[in-house]
């Protein structure tokens, strides 16, 4: 996962879902982000895109868009940004990514975000 040299200086954009919402938003966003990467909808930042991660947990599903790099600033927000209008969230909602780095020397049960759309 993040120790391949294509992840290891990447994050992910990471958005938390309650359990209840796992038929409907779930599915949506899951099949949205499979679009978004087949159809190569981040335009030119689309080769800083990874992948997509599921988990699905008992307490709250869990959706993630790994990149590249994420020392690289402009591109990571753009990317953010696109997948949070592609997945429709609301502007109020905030989605934040963090980086694999911070995730690995975290000192409790989530890493700080990074960076926030």
């Amino acid at each position: 996962m993040w120790e391949d040299d294509v992840n290891k200086d990447g994050g992910r954009w990471l958005i938390n879902l309650e359990k209840n919402k796992r038929s409907t938003d779930l599915d949506n966003f899951w099949l949205e982000t499979l679009l978004c990467l087949i159809g190569e909808a981040f335009e030119d930042f689309s080769e800083d895109v990874n992948g997509a991660v599921i988990n699905i947990r008992n307490k709250g599903d869990k959706l993630s868009l790994w990149t590249r790099d994420s020392r690289r600033q402009d591109a990571t927000m753009k990317i953010g940004r696109k997948l949070k209008e592609r997945l429709r969230i609301p502007n109020k909602l905030v989605i934040g990514f963090q980086a694999h780095r911070d995730t690995i020397s975290k000192s409790g049960s989530t890493a700080k975000d990074r960076y926030r759309v």
